[in-house]
């Protein structure tokens, strides 16, 4: 390949051929490039949620636009290469690269975005989008068939990660195990044979830790592979269309389970299931939905679907007029994973939902990251606007949990509280009422001073000047624990150390800024960098550098006038 790819027409040329076990010509590119030295390039490209194509709009439609993105890769890497279809919506790509000519990534992403050009297929036109695994011959592989189990784990990774669609194998990286080729296969048997089964998440109120519901998170249990999560073979159930018969099971068996816990004398919770896009473009699956929880005596609030942020990219009328017909009907939405996609605000307003997931990547990052802050502040405060309510996903440390609590989230789920566990323990859970109370515990409204200092004897010595001034005194001898502190109580002034392991006194108090701008900020220490204390200060990250040894009058002044301040800038006054 040896210039940019240009689009081809979608004419002309004949069916793509399928790709068979033991295929003689890619065996035969395969040699060539061993013998001759080139380099050649196998590629892996699956078409996300085709199946989608063939529900809604019928096979022949999705038969169609598959030929028109088998002659577009034919088109485009003409004589150099061969094009094969691989399953029902997956193209096998091998070609030679020049060597002065583009990347196989630059080579890999330009195909991909052929295949994503609108295609119309009278009267529809649609836009597909695709991943794509790459494996190189010889520099990974040397055989046609190692080659294309490369290139396939390749596109493993791609699907695990939303933003980095084009993935080239890593050196490092293991090739797909035998259970794992054997997944679909063992899949569509598993269909029906009783081996799969559901846990139960709780979710949080952030008001006092009561358990308000549950999300229903499958698992395989595979006699051949063990325990599977869904990120083992939810990808693979789409891709062979089964999704919707899981889907369906799914929502059957969390029915019943609210059922029975109903009958046990619990009412006011729900029930959180994931569904696909397949599921909501089903024609009766608002109605089997309905079907199952009046049987069950369920009232609507009990089952929540929990939908991707994907959907909303979908601009399908059969999708929106589910999620219509559900919310008319009183069945709660979640908008799962938020964040990780690229749903426009427009398309947020045309599906509302009741809640927005903020996904786990962001809430890990709030602690270390000033721009992830920012943006978990930016969509809890859109969410609210909008009349949602905002839960965390993937809560894991008391720090986490009140960074989000002062900043108005509404509800937690994460290991902090409890992993996916089985409906007997689940059930436990909802007899307990409360995860964590003391948690939850009202903060205090004391004057609250926080003293970091990784050595003790000055925080011993720092407590007990200031509790002779009747301050509420916390004491942190690292970073971690002060983060800590700060999450479950309401401090208005911190002193720290400017040399502690972690981090300087102005980096953390830096990262405390963003998290919790109102705290007053000082840095005591024998140590400064005037350079980098000045730059701290202009930047507003620290209020006042103070160095040791200390007096203990003036030192006593300061904290005294630095209370003033908080108290001043939060009447809006100006200090006195």
């Amino acid at each position: 390949m040896n210039a940019p790819l240009s689009p081809p027409a979608d004419s002309g040329g004949g069916p793509t051929p399928r790709l068979g076990a033991g295929n003689p010509d890619l065996d035969a590119m395969v040699r060539s490039a061993v013998e001759d030295g080139s380099e050649l390039m196998v590629l892996h490209l699956d078409i996300d949620h085709f199946a989608a194509i063939n529900q809604n709009m019928g096979y022949e439609v999705g038969d169609s636009a598959l030929q028109v993105v088998g002659q577009r890769l034919k088109s485009a890497v003409g004589d150099d290469g061969r094009v094969w279809r691989h399953g029902s919506d997956e193209f096998i790509v091998a070609v030679k690269l020049d060597p002065q000519g583009l990347s196989a990534k630059q080579s890999s992403e330009g195909l991909k975005a052929l295949i994503e050009q609108p295609v119309s297929i009278l009267p529809y036109t649609f836009a597909l989008t695709a991943k794509v695994g790459i494996s190189l011959c010889p520099d990974h592989a040397i055989t046609a068939d190692a080659l294309l189990q490369l290139a396939e784990s390749s596109l493993l990774r791609a699907s695990r990660l939303a933003d980095e669609p084009v993935q080239l194998h890593q050196q490092a990286e293991i090739p797909p195990a035998t259970g794992e080729r054997a997944i679909p296969a063992l899949l569509v048997d598993a269909l029906g044979t009783d081996q799969f089964l559901l846990r139960y998440q709780p979710k949080i109120s952030a008001r006092d830790g009561r358990v308000i519901g549950m999300e229903a998170l499958i698992r395989w249990n595979s006699p051949e592979l063990g325990e599977l999560g869904p990120e083992r073979f939810i990808r693979t159930a789409e891709r062979l269309g089964v999704i919707v018969q899981l889907g369906e099971w799914m929502i059957e068996s969390a029915v019943a389970q609210a059922r029975e816990w109903r009958a046990q004398g619990f009412d006011d919770f729900f029930i959180g299931v994931n569904v696909s896009t397949l599921q909501l473009l089903q024609p009766a699956f608002v109605d089997h939905l309905l079907s199952a929880m009046q049987h069950a005596g369920l009232p609507p609030a009990t089952i929540v679907l929990e939908i991707n942020e994907s959907v909303l990219n979908t601009d399908m009328q059969a999708v929106f007029r589910t999620i219509r017909a559900l919310r008319r009907e009183g069945i709660g939405m979640v908008l799962d994973n938020f964040g990780t996609g690229d749903a426009s605000l427009r398309s947020l307003a045309r599906y509302p939902a009741d809640i927005l997931k903020i996904d786990r990547s962001f809430v890990t990052s709030t602690l270390t990251g000033s721009r992830e802050t920012a943006i978990v502040r930016a969509m809890i405060a859109m969410a609210h606007q909008l009349g949602m309510k905002v839960i965390a996903n993937g809560v894991e440390t008391e720090a986490q949990l009140g960074f989000l609590r002062r900043t108005e989230c509404d509800y937690f789920q994460g290991f902090l509280f409890a992993k996916a566990v089985p409906a007997g323990e689940a059930g436990q859970i909802l007899r307990e009422r409360y995860l964590r109370p003391e948690l939850f515990t009202q903060t205090r409204d004391d004057r609250t001073l926080l003293l970091v200092d990784d050595e003790e004897n000055v925080l011993n010595s720092l407590g007990r000047l200031f509790r002779r001034d009747g301050y509420r005194v916390l004491s942190a001898s690292s970073v971690n624990d002060a983060l800590a502190l700060l999450g479950n109580n309401e401090v208005q002034v911190i002193l720290s150390d400017q040399r502690m392991p972690e981090m300087s006194g102005t980096d953390f108090l830096a990262q405390v800024k963003v998290l919790y701008p109102d705290t007053i900020r000082m840095v005591l220490s024998g140590h400064a960098d005037l350079k980098t204390v000045t730059e701290a200060i202009n930047r507003g990250a620290i209020y006042r550098f103070l160095t040791k040894p200390w007096d203990d009058r003036e030192l006593r002044d300061h904290i005294r006038e630095a209370f003033r301040t908080f108290e001043a800038r939060r009447a809006r006054a100006p200090v006195p």
